[in-house]
């Protein structure tokens, strides 16, 4: 049994943005948390320009552990990160919520995949560096 904190990454599709942050999460903090992404709907795969964005940048291929699942697919987490659904964010019960507002790559070019990546990278590392003070308030 892990006493590591469960963070769940959730967005409407599950498709782009929630599982980048569940592959960035797994590469950057995987001694801190164990990560999960999720939505309210499924997508028949990964969305592949992200994809094929992370291989590039990172190595790592989202499509071999990770696919698009609905939140009660997921264990009970202590943190949820929504990612900035335009839409209504799906509800699930947390210890401790925030959302990252990103805007979604999906449809557009590599750069714009690229920053939105960097932007979720950046909070990965901060909320790995303030999961201490999260989990006391």
């Amino acid at each position: 049994m892990s006493n590591k904190l469960k963070v769940a990454f959730i967005c409407v599709h599950n498709s782009c943005r929630s599982q980048i942050a569940e592959a960035l999460c797994k590469h950057l903090a995987v001694d801190i948390f164990d990560s999960y992404s999720a939505g309210t709907e499924t997508k028949p795969q990964i969305n592949q320009d992200a994809v094929r964005i992370m291989k590039e940048l990172y190595g790592i291929d989202m499509e071999k552990t990770q696919y698009s699942k609905l939140i009660d697919e997921i264990p009970p987490v202590d943190i949820v990160v929504t990612m900035g659904c335009n839409v209504k964010c799906p509800y699930l019960p947390c210890k401790h919520k925030e959302d990252w507002g990103l805007d979604d790559p999906t449809g557009k070019n590599d750069e714009e995949y690229k920053k939105v990546i960097k932007v979720i990278e950046t909070k990965i590392i901060e909320l790995k560096d303030r999961q201490n003070i999260i989990m006391k308030s």
